[in-house]
């Protein structure tokens, strides 16, 4: 728990670092340059398409008539615009979470490192290619996950339970590989997930559900469209930013989580050198520590060598 709550608020602080925010504007002008395109080609055209579809649909008309008999008419005329924005959401999720991936955490990554973990040795387990098909592969499953769950979003609490869950999941997928692919081999990488799948998982869903709060920029897009200009871009910048700071949380836990890692390891190599140098030879260790003296204590955390019995 220590390892996590230190994550998070040096996760938090580096988030103020000039550097990170600056590292945000890329992705934020690409998606808001591919935003205001594809809406500027398509808008008018998706809304017609989706107005066209509730209207031939009785149960809405029927909603439509009790919303005319309330006085409140107008807020059909918005139905449609909130059900567009509604679907683009998890795209531009999708396209922010990727871009941050591929353009932000090599950059956020190589900062915690350079600034905390200096002397970690870069063992380089994961090489971009494998990393991109990494982020690609588990998007894909993510979107069939909630292609499959969106007929349980009518349900009122899974709406609000389902989309943070399969958000955090491809976080925690995404992130988690990318912080460790520089410095982790391997073998490194699949024991460190494996041992704080639970912690990274947690830590993913949260990211989730911290990036859930711009949709309710977007609603307010709909609601009051003439301010949707002004709101999309502030939606997606705050989008950019959520997963900058899920990506500098899983780097810090990830670099520190590898570096506990290999001093257990150095400890218990030291502790079987001790023990018996012969086996340690055997085992790999070419250089063995002279034997200390016979009544020296042990250094700290680390046994005491047993003696030999006269």
């Amino acid at each position: 728990m220590s390892l996590l709550l230190d994550a998070f608020w040096r996760a938090v602080a580096y988030c103020l670092h000039p550097r990170v925010i600056a590292f945000s504007l890329l992705p934020l002008v690409m998606m808001v340059v591919l935003s205001f395109a594809l809406g500027y080609l398509f808008w008018d055209t998706t809304v017609t398409w989706v107005a066209q579809g509730l209207q031939g649909m009785a149960v809405v008309q029927t909603f439509f008539g009790w919303l005319e008999r309330m006085g409140m008419a107008g807020l059909s005329d918005v139905l449609a615009p909130l059900l567009v924005l509604v679907l683009a959401t998890p795209v531009v999720v999708l396209c922010c979470l990727l871009l941050v991936a591929v353009f932000m955490t090599p950059a956020m990554v190589a900062l915690v490192g350079r600034r905390r973990f200096s002397g970690l040795e870069k063992k380089r387990g994961g090489s971009l290619l494998v990393s991109i098909l990494w982020s690609l592969g588990s998007t894909l499953l993510a979107l069939v996950v909630l292609v499959l769950s969106m007929p349980l979003w009518l349900i009122p609490p899974l709406v609000l339970i389902l989309p943070p869950l399969i958000w955090g999941w491809l976080t925690y997928r995404v992130f988690a590989f990318d912080a460790l692919a520089e410095h982790a081999s391997a073998d490194e990488r699949r024991q460190i997930l494996k041992e704080h799948r639970g912690t990274l998982l947690a830590m993913g869903i949260v990211s989730g559900y911290i990036g859930a709060a711009p949709s309710l920029l977007w609603a307010s897009g709909a609601l009051f469209i003439a301010m949707a200009p002004l709101l999309i871009p502030v939606a997606i910048w705050i989008y950019t930013l959520v997963f900058a700071f899920a990506s500098l949380w899983f780097a810090h836990y990830g670099l520190a989580a590898l570096q506990k890692l290999r001093a257990d390891r150095g400890v218990e190599v030291l502790d079987a050198v001790w023990r018996d140098p012969a086996a340690a030879r055997e085992g790999g260790v070419t250089e063995v520590l002279p034997a200390p003296p016979k009544d020296s204590p042990a250094p700290m955390g680390l046994p005491q060598p047993p003696s030999n019995p006269s």
